[in-house]
């Protein structure tokens, strides 16, 4: 299993999350309730999925990755593809406890980090 996972959203969803204790927002726009999980990615597949997501972003809130610790997760995680074939991505079935963040990281846009 990774050392981490990422999960990109705005600030303000994060902080009320922590606050909360537990995070439940599966993407832009959709609840853990209404996917079924919550979207995550590795580092490299994090520029693409922002891209998508957020495109040039002009929001209210600055963007954030939350750095998950697989290991800290109290709910499944898998690795699946969206499609036979393509890609597969890391999906957590609950909600991810605030515990479970181990760094909040300012989004800035660029290649991919090694």
């Amino acid at each position: 299993m990774p050392s981490e996972i990422l999960h990109i959203t705005e600030r303000s969803l994060w902080e009320a999350a922590r606050e909360s204790g537990a995070y439940t927002l599966s993407t832009r726009g959709r609840t853990l309730a209404e996917e079924g999980f919550i979207h995550c990615s590795s580092r490299q597949q994090l520029p693409a999925v922002a891209a998508f997501l957020y495109g040039s972003y002009a929001g209210p809130d600055e963007l954030v990755v939350l750095v998950i610790d697989p290991d800290r997760l109290d709910v499944p995680l898998r690795y699946e593809a969206p499609e036979p074939g393509s890609e597969e991505f890391p999906h957590v079935y609950g909600p991810i406890p605030a515990a479970a963040v181990v760094d909040v990281e300012a989004w800035e846009p660029g290649p991919p980090r090694s």
